[in-house]
């Protein structure tokens, strides 16, 4: 059983990638957006930044009892948090990154407003994803998806 991660700012492309990757090796794809709903794990809504607040902790507890209940099934879970699983439960890391340019007009095309395309264009100038999973010990790569469509960056990674 194997567990791979993919974490990175929202619109780098992590989605797009972790199905792909999932659908060419055959793992268990995890959206854990699908998580957060089942177990009931917003706290509040923040009406400034239009989007919902997720208990961290609770997240990640809740992600390694799934871990923990699917061993010897092979797992991609997909979010932008998922790098709060602690190391020892993942055995890599892909950190989706893109240029600003194309991660503006991504979140732009999504609906995000104002506030939230600079909060994210700040998380991804600064890394915040790859610094939080580097910091919890993760084996991380990282993957730009500025140049190159999920299928043909699937395709270099499974080789």
């Amino acid at each position: 059983m194997a567990v791979i991660i993919v974490t990175g700012t929202p619109g780098t492309g992590k989605t797009e990638l972790a199905k792909e990757l999932a659908k060419q090796i055959k793992y268990r794809y995890i959206d854990v957006n699908d998580i957060v709903k089942k177990e009931r794990l917003v706290e509040c809504y923040d009406r400034q930044r239009k989007t919902n607040v997720v208990d961290e902790e609770k997240l990640s507890n809740a992600l390694v009892s799934l871990i923990k209940k699917n061993r010897g099934q092979s797992l991609i879970i997909d979010s932008h948090m998922s790098h709060s699983i602690p190391a020892k439960y993942a055995n890599m890391c892909i950190v989706t990154k893109c240029s600003l340019k194309i991660l503006k007009k991504r979140l732009e095309k999504k609906g995000y407003n104002r506030i939230k395309v600079r909060e994210n264009l700040d998380a991804e100038i600064f890394d915040a994803c790859l610094n939080e999973a580097m910091e919890a010990g993760h084996n991380v790569l990282i993957v730009d998806t500025s140049v190159k469509k999920p299928k043909e960056l699937v395709k270099t990674l499974v080789k």
